[in-house]
């Protein structure tokens, strides 16, 4: 049916230079430019009508927005753009996954053949059912502890096999690969595809999962895919899939989507990566900043060293150029000198302290001569026993017939009392 025909089953009178079926033969076409020009006419006696979906792109360029809104019922989507006069007059907040209403009116670009629809008025409905059930996924998962730094395992620093899931042939493949082998030549890589999109991207995302993990080879795991809306990255929001990474014995580092994109997989996985591009660089080491750092080190290692081997020989030096070390003999000689004084000095303090001992033990002898019994009886005294070796000091002690024992200086004899007492002198 031609843009004419169409026009009259509405009830609408054709422009006037319509495309008319006599108009164009295979013998003489009509022009590109007057069937989109007819094209744009009859489009352009539509009215505005007020259409309720979900939001699944909204990109900003020089201030108009360029995007997409969903059926909330069917996976039927239109092309919508919004000009910045307009853009000002809705809510600043609308985005990606919001559930909207949206006066819009078609419009075709004849240039570009190019059919979308025009917004002049835009409001909330409520969040998009999707967006909705993925925050209170988010939400769950987070209280769980899924998304904690601590159950986060550690990259390896030089991985020797890298595990990748991605889309055959897809430019996220080509974009780690290229990067991580300019980085590091000898890395290798072990590759599952997967779709990354649709009713296939969760089971076959999980069974290459599954096998990687399982492989002793791989120190490290790669999901990637270029970028978005949140439509297509719905499968990396999965539950099943997320859970199967947040279970995984291997590191996981996801690389969803450009910086805006945000699937509940980056939250759950060991390192989150911006782009595929990121991922390489941030998985695999590079080689030429490698070996620069060892040069580094190395020259630093050998400049410590250096430092602290001529620091000891200076030292070392310096210790030998000290007099004791250089030149021994004249301090021995004067230490020689002071122990023979010090010597002589000792022998004449003990000679003078024996010399005085021996004056004062011959004083001490003298008096205890003169103060012994033996000194006394030697002039011709005499002392007189009882029997049991008590001296008899009183006359009266002895009465007659006592037995006495009588010592001189020169030996003792007995004798016995007669009782008689003679008075002295």
């Amino acid at each position: 049916m031609t843009v004419f025909e169409a026009s009259h089953v509405n009830g609408q009178t054709p422009p006037a230079d319509a495309v008319a079926p006599r108009d164009s033969t295979a013998d003489a076409p009509t022009s590109v430019a007057r069937l989109n020009g007819t094209i744009r006419d009859f489009i352009a006696r539509w009215n505005t009508v007020w259409v309720e979906g979900e939001i699944t792109s909204w990109n900003i360029r020089g201030g108009n927005v360029f995007g997409r809104l969903k059926d909330t019922q069917s996976d039927a989507q239109i092309s919508i753009r919004v000009w910045s006069s307009v853009r000002g007059r809705i809510p600043a907040d609308i985005g990606v996954g919001d559930h909207v209403v949206a006066a819009v009116k078609a419009d075709y670009f004849v240039k570009a053949g190019d059919f979308s629809f025009t917004v002049s008025s835009m409001k909330h409905v409520g969040l998009g059912d999707q967006l909705e059930r993925l925050e209170r996924l988010r939400s769950q998962l987070r209280q769980e502890g899924l998304f904690d730094a601590a159950r986060k395992k550690q990259l390896p620093f030089l991985p020797h096999v890298i595990g990748l899931i991605t889309g055959e042939r897809s430019d996220a493949e080509k974009d780690v690969h290229r990067n991580a082998e300019l980085r590091w030549p000898q890395v290798r890589f072990r590759t599952r595809y997967a779709a990354v999109q649709g009713d296939r991207c969760v089971p076959e995302t999980l069974a290459a999962l599954a096998a990687l993990d399982a492989d002793p080879d791989v120190d490290v795991i790669i999901i990637a895919r270029g970028g978005g809306d949140p439509q297509t990255l719905l499968g990396f929001s999965d539950e099943r899939l997320v859970r199967a990474v947040a279970a995984a014995s291997t590191p996981i580092v996801s690389a969803i989507g450009h910086e805006n994109d945000h699937p509940i997989l980056d939250d759950v996985a060991d390192l989150r990566a911006s782009t595929p591009t990121d991922a390489a660089e941030r998985v695999v080491p590079d080689v030429g900043e490698q070996r620069a750092l060892i040069g580094q080190l190395r020259a630093r290692a050998t400049s410590r060293l250096t430092q602290r081997v001529s620091h000891d020989i200076a030292q070392l030096e310096q210790l030998r150029s000290r007099p004791v070390l250089r030149s021994p003999d004249p301090i021995i000689e004067d230490r020689a000198q002071e122990l023979w004084l010090l010597l002589s000095r000792g022998r004449d303090s003990v000679a003078r302290q024996l010399d005085s001992a021996a004056r004062k033990t011959s004083e001490l002898r003298a008096s205890l001569r003169a103060l012994s019994p033996a000194a006394t009886l030697a002039r011709g005294y005499a002392i007189a026993h009882l029997d049991g070796g008590v001296i008899l000091r009183d006359a009266a002690d002895a009465p007659a017939g006592t037995a006495l024992t009588i010592t001189v200086d020169r030996g003792s004899l007995a004798a016995r009392s007669d009782g008689e007492i003679a008075e002295a002198d």
